[in-house]
């Protein structure tokens, strides 16, 4: 009994709270979702070296892919007011310079990274490689857009703004895209482990598509075209 009861105020909780919802305009509901959504990347944040948490539960590592979105998330805060730009330029400094400055190596331990690219969990103190996992090609290409992204927004003349330019540029042009391209197939392939294990291409209508632009646009290391008629191989037009 205590427990129906206990869910029936649940309930009502629930349908007053959309009643009071449906009042709402439509940007007014959009500016909320925004917010909320970006706030995220705010509370799960370590302030020591801006890396952001995969999931807002205890313990959680940081997540390569989660940081992507998280610096794009930074644009939107401070175009949107949400933080000052100069708040919002400090942080995503601080993340760039912690993937930057970050030890690459092809060992088991003690690195972000290897080849440019990123592993796919770090630990959200030292910002090393956590749980033996991959060397991700995806979540590096994710947080190239946001590297890209933040380059493209902040073009102020302040020093800040600049330095993130600059860091910009050699992340992106550090990765070394070929060295996880399947020498026979020519697709990308989806990771690789320091213990080796083998993985395979990334192929079909899926976020790979950022991977391969990313790749085939590189200024230092770009990856064979026929790359892309890998990836869209299994494709069935009609």
């Amino acid at each position: 009994m205590k427990r129906c009861s206990t869910l029936l105020v649940v309930l009502a909780c629930a349908l007053f709270a959309g009643e009071a919802r449906a009042q709402w305009s439509t940007p007014t509901i959009i500016d909320s979702l925004q917010y909320r959504s970006i706030g995220y990347f705010l509370s799960e944040i370590n302030p020591a070296n801006g890396l952001v948490r995969d999931r807002s539960t205890s313990g959680s590592p940081a997540s390569t892919a989660a940081q992507g979105f998280g610096l794009s998330a930074l644009c939107v805060a401070a175009d949107r007011g949400f933080l000052a730009r100069s708040e919002a330029a400090t942080k995503v400094l601080q993340v760039l310079q912690t993937y930057w400055n970050g030890p690459q190596g092809a060992g088991v331990s003690g690195f972000i990274g290897y080849k440019g690219l990123f592993y796919h969990f770090l630990d959200m103190n030292t910002a090393l490689r956590t749980w033996t996992s991959e060397l991700s090609t995806i979540d590096t290409a994710l947080l190239m857009a946001g590297v890209i992204d933040v380059k493209q927004y902040f073009d102020g003349a302040d020093p800040a703004e600049a330095q993130i330019r600059a860091l910009s540029d050699s992340l992106y042009r550090r990765v070394d895209w070929t060295f996880l391209q399947n020498a026979s197939t020519k697709g990308i392939k989806m990771g690789w482990k320091p213990e080796g294990t083998a993985f395979g291409d990334w192929v079909g209508y899926n976020e790979a598509m950022i991977l391969y632009i990313l790749a085939l646009g590189s200024p230092t290391h770009p990856t064979d075209s026929l790359g892309w008629t890998r990836w869209t191989s299994n494709y069935n037009y009609g």
